[in-house]
């Protein structure tokens, strides 16, 4: 009898942990589907707005939207090391200043693109923090999507031509991977929900560019008024920094910061197909065929090992 009943619950919990790797995979895909299509309609809101202004704005009503909640895992001790938040809330206030920037100096097409190098780079900066040594096959790819780069980055399919903002977009990438391998490292083993991690990295996002604007008197400190750009961030806000930002913060407390990189990986191809038809732009021939070895770089990278079995 008692082995009978020991062996329904380790085929309950073998069947649930068939069911929940799927789901959180699925909500990293929808993080990256939000982020693909963030690019195209953070170009269309800077018409409006400054850089620095649109990041305030952005991350403040992020911040007060999750403090109430915050505040009671807080006071219930759900969150005992909250302080551990503020380290990579500085990395993304770094991501979101080059990344915006970025996206203001190039095209949201290529941003996208370029963006998703983040998911080499994590491989390499997990080397230093986990001792790993990189496979024959990490490093393949990490050749190819460097190929693909040159591909996309070269309009003229002579000479390799990266403007001011394709470099701001690659430093955002190289911090997107020190974020996911900061968090996984600093948040192991500590107490705190993700709801207050993700709202505590909001607080230091908006007071870094508020900070910035104070500090700057000849930054454009007017806040938009347009219907447009108003109904963009309240899309931001809820599916590219809520949504998004409380996913990743699980996810890479559950797996390794290389696997929710990886599953996050197609938010290139998202990101051009929006700019495409959103905005306008056009792709050279070169240029597609630089983004699809990214993309299947980034797609043969994904694919999971076989688990063994217990």
């Amino acid at each position: 009898m008692n082995d009978s009943i020991q062996l329904e619950v380790k085929v309950t919990k073998k069947n649930h942990r068939k069911l929940y790797v799927p789901v959180l995979e699925i909500a990293l895909l929808s993080v990256a589907i939000f982020w693909g299509t963030s690019y195209g309609l953070t170009k269309q809101a800077l018409i409006y707005s400054s850089v620095m202004v649109f990041i305030m704005l952005r991350f403040s009503v992020a911040f007060l939207s999750l403090l109430p909640m915050a505040l009671r895992d807080i006071y219930m001790g759900r969150s005992k090391d909250w302080k551990v938040a503020f380290p990579t809330g500085s990395i993304l206030a770094a991501i979101f200043f080059f990344e915006v920037t970025g996206v203001f100096q190039t095209s949201a097409s290529k941003a996208a693109f370029l963006i998703s190098l983040s998911v080499i780079f994590t491989s390499f900066v997990e080397v230093f923090i986990n001792k790993n040594a990189i496979s024959r096959g990490m490093f393949f790819l990490a050749v190819s999507s460097v190929v693909g780069v040159f591909l996309l980055t070269d309009s003229s399919g002579l000479e390799l031509t990266l403007s001011r903002g394709d470099y701001f977009i690659l430093s955002a990438a190289l911090l997107r991977a020190m974020m996911v391998t900061t968090t996984k490292r600093i948040t192991q083993d500590k107490v705190i929900t993700n709801v207050t991690l993700t709202c505590i990295q909001s607080l230091v996002v908006a007071a870094s560019a508020g900070g910035v604007i104070l500090y700057n008197s000849g930054l454009n400190m007017t806040f938009p008024t347009n219907v447009e750009f108003w109904l963009i961030m309240g899309y931001l806000v809820v599916c590219c920094t809520l949504f998004a930002f409380f996913v990743q913060n699980h996810a890479v407390r559950k797996l390794s910061p290389t696997k929710v990189s990886l599953l996050m990986g197609s938010e290139p191809m998202f990101g051009a197909i929006f700019a495409v038809i959103w905005l306008n732009e056009s792709l050279s021939a070169l240029q597609v065929l630089g983004g699809c070895i990214i993309f299947a770089s980034v797609m043969v990278a994904s694919i999971p090992k076989k688990i063994e079995p217990n």
